[in-house]
């Protein structure tokens, strides 16, 4: 089909190619070969008269018209897929829906699991992928290839809706019969333990970037592991300390092996908020799912 002389099956073509800025990553991105996308690439450069993507050094950049079309092909894209998608009514007994989900193994942990089991009796048909966060996560928000993130306030990108979720802030855990910890630790006996922490892909966690800044690389460092959930698991019979956000130190300490501690010295509150693209805010599908997440975020403890 064509409008405007451009034939609008090459509007996929032009996403991966402005998005991959590689002949080669965007033919693997839509499983065409590398000639069947030059050629595309060549139609594409004769219908705007631009080059699009061009060499600079040993990469390749986006022509100026090239940057400028980068939203505006994203947003063109996901009013198609909203329109088609969205249908008059929404059956979550019935639906077959599946979602695409951003969040931490924190989140997961602390909310998620509640609407998982929500699903499982409403839903029975809603299936669900988890993600963990990762560098290009708002890319794939963006080009609708996620449904949901779930991040810290501090993190939101413009342009997206969202809903606030839920606060937290940060308690030490360690094994229950730790001799050199007690019911709390000031800075000085923090910088003098081990530690256990989390590396993730998606940069360094907020309470470790925010630590840094205020304090220094002071911290000794014995364990990292990539993920908040196992790090509990990390200090059981050791001497170790692990940072965790609250309500995650909540749960964990629900067993024999281990304690919560008390910061004495201030650490940053958050507060975690779900996103999603403004074309889904009036998909139904959509609205009931992240009503079903908002509803248990308001249904969590107060924090003691």
């Amino acid at each position: 089909m064509r409008y405007q002389r451009l034939d609008l099956n090459l509007l996929t073509a032009l996403r991966a190619l402005l998005t991959e800025k590689n002949v080669t990553r965007a033919g693997e991105s839509l499983c065409v070969s590398q000639s069947a996308m030059s050629g595309i690439l060549a139609r594409l450069r004769e219908y705007f008269d631009d080059q699009l993507i061009v060499p600079v050094g040993r990469r390749m950049e986006l022509t100026p018209l090239g940057e400028s079309l980068v939203g505006k092909v994203n947003d063109l894209i996901l009013m198609v897929d909203a329109t088609l998608g969205t249908k008059p009514e929404f059956d979550p007994a019935t639906t077959r829906r599946h979602f695409n989900i951003v969040a931490s193994d924190f989140v997961v942990t602390v909310l998620l699991l509640d609407v998982l089991r929500d699903l499982a009796q409403r839903a029975p048909g809603v299936t669900i992928e988890f993600r963990q966060p990762h560098r290009q996560s708002y890319q794939d928000l963006e080009t609708g290839e996620v449904d949901f993130m779930i991040a810290p306030e501090w993190s939101n990108t413009p342009g997206f809706s969202h809903a606030q979720l839920f606060e937290d802030g940060y308690s030490g855990v360690v094994a229950r019969d730790n001799p050199d910890v007690g019911d709390s630790v000031t800075l000085e006996q923090y910088l003098a333990l081990g530690h256990v922490v989390c590396i993730t892909n998606s940069g360094t966690p907020m309470f470790d970037n925010w630590f840094a800044k205020q304090h220094g690389q002071a911290r000794r460092v014995e364990v990292g592991f990539p993920g908040f959930a196992m790090l509990p698991f990390l200090v059981v019979g050791t001497r170790r300390f692990a940072t965790l956000h609250s309500r995650q130190a909540v749960l964990a300490c629900q067993g024999k092996s281990l304690r919560r501690v008390r910061l004495e010295f201030e650490c940053p509150p958050f507060v975690e908020m779900l996103q999603w693209h403004k074309y889904r805010d009036h998909d139904p599908g959509s609205l009931w799912l992240r009503e079903r997440i908002v509803e248990r975020a308001q249904a969590l403890p107060a924090l003691g």
